[in-house]
C-alpha cells in the first residue's frame, strides 16, 4: 500500500541560506515541488505527461515588483504546480540509478544495537536494488552479517536540503555466485576504479527493497512526502533520457547560458537575471534562476515528452524560438 502525507503549508517566503554564509553564490533557494499525492493503489494516478504550454495572464516586468514580492512568488508557485514532471516513483528510481554514494544505516553489534551510519558507494542493479561492495573488516559488514536489516539514504543534491531525499529500507543479502559476474559489471560501470572489489576480503551485497520513503520541499512553501512498497519501487522505470542530463546541462551552461535565461523568462513570465541548468529528464529540466538578488530552483517543462537525445536538442531549440518570437 502506498502511504503519502498531504502537503504541509509553511511560509510562502521560506528561504534557505547555503552553507550558512551571508553572501553565498546562490544567496537563497525557494523550492516548489509538484504535489505527489497518491493515497492508495486504487486512487487514480495523476497524469504527469507534458501538455502544451499555457499562457499566463500575469507578467512581471523589470522593476515592476518593487516592494511587492508576493506577485513574483505567486507566479512561481502557479507555474511550478502546472509544470510536467516525472511521477514520484519514476523520479526516485531515476535519482537512485544516477547516484553512487549514500549513507548506510545498520544495527550496531558493537554498541548495543544502536543505529550506526556509514558513508558507502553503491550501484543499482537492473531492478533498482542497491549493490554494495563491502569488506569483511568493515564494521557495517559485521553489522549486516548479524542483522540484515538496514537503510540507505540518498540525497538528490547534498548541497540543497530542500531537494528530494530518499531512504530505501531493506535487507542486505550476499550476492550469489551465479549473479556475481553481472553484479560486478554493474558496480564497475559506476565505479570504474574500484579495483579492490576483487580483493579476497571483499564481497558484493544486494539490498532487497522493502519500503522506499521520500521527502521533498523541506523548509519551503510546499512539503511532500510518501512511502512506497519495494514491489512498487522495482516496478517503476528509470527515465531513459536522464543519462544525458550532465552533458546537456554542461553544454547549455557553458555555451548557451543566455538562451536558457530567455527560455526561463518565457516559461515563467518572470524576467530572471540568470538561469543555470541543473539536470533534465524526458519531461523537462530544473534550473537555478536569479531575480533581484533572490535565487530560485525552478522546474521548466518541455512542450511534450522528449523521445531521445536528438529530440532534447529539438525541444530546447523550439522553446528558444518560441521565447524569442514572443518578445
Amino acid at each position: 500500500m502506498t502511504i503519502v502525507k498531504p502537503w504541509t503549508t509553511s511560509s510562502l517566503f521560506s528561504r534557505l541560506c547555503i552553507n550558512g554564509s551571508s553572501t553565498p553564490l546562490f544567496p537563497f533557494i525557494l523550492h516548489f515541488r509538484h504535489s505527489f499525492t497518491f493515497l492508495s493503489p486504487t486512487t487514480p494516478r495523476l497524469s504527469m505527461a507534458a501538455s502544451p504550454p499555457q499562457s499566463t495572464s500575469q507578467t512581471v516586468s523589470p522593476g515592476g515588483v518593487q516592494g511587492d514580492e508576493t506577485n513574483v512568488f505567486q507566479l512561481i508557485q502557479s507555474h511550478q504546480e502546472k509544470a510536467a514532471r516525472l511521477s514520484p516513483l519514476e523520479e526516485i528510481r531515476t535519482v537512485l540509478d544516477g547516484n553512487v554514494r549514500g549513507t548506510l544505516s545498520t544495527f550496531s553489534q558493537m554498541h548495543d544495537g544502536y543505529p550506526s551510519g556509514s558513508m558507502v558507494d553503491f550501484a543499482c542493479d537492473i531492478d533498482g536494488s542497491p549493490i554494495l561492495a563491502v569488506s569483511s573488516l568493515a564494521v557495517h559488514t559485521k553489522d549486516l552479517t548479524a542483522n540484515s536489516k538496514c537503510s540507505l539514504l540518498v540525497a538528490k543534491d547534498p548541497e540543497d536540503r530542500t531537494d528530494l531525499i530518499i531512504t530505501l529500507l531493506g535487507d542486505a543479502i550476499p550476492v550469489s555466485e551465479k549473479d556475481k559476474a553481472a553484479v560486478r559489471t554493474a558496480y564497475l560501470a559506476k565505479h570504474p576504479t574500484a579495483f579492490w572489489v576483487d580483493f579476497g576480503d571483499f564481497q558484493f551485497m544486494r539490498i532487497e527493497p522493502k519500503f522506499v520513503r521520500y521527502v521533498s520541499g523541506v523548509a519551503t512553501a510546499l512539503l511532500g512526502s510518501g512511502v512506497f512498497s519495494g514491489e512498487e519501487y522495482k516496478a517503476a522505470k528509470v527515465d531513459p533520457l536522464a543519462q544525458f542530463s550532465k552533458p546537456v546541462a554542461s553544454h547549455m551552461n557553458k555555451d548557451h547560458a543566455d538562451d536558457t535565461k530567455v527560455i526561463v523568462q518565457h516559461s515563467t513570465s518572470i524576467p530572471v537575471d540568470f538561469a543555470y541548468m541543473l539536470d533534465l529528464d524526458s519531461l523537462g529540466f530544473f534550473v537555478k534562476a536569479g531575480y533581484q538578488g533572490d535565487t530560485f530552483k525552478l522546474r521548466i517543462p518541455f512542450p511534450r515528452r522528449a523521445e531521445d537525445r536528438k529530440d532534447l536538442k529539438t525541444l530546447i531549440v523550439e522553446m528558444l524560438h518560441a521565447a524569442k518570437e514572443s518578445r
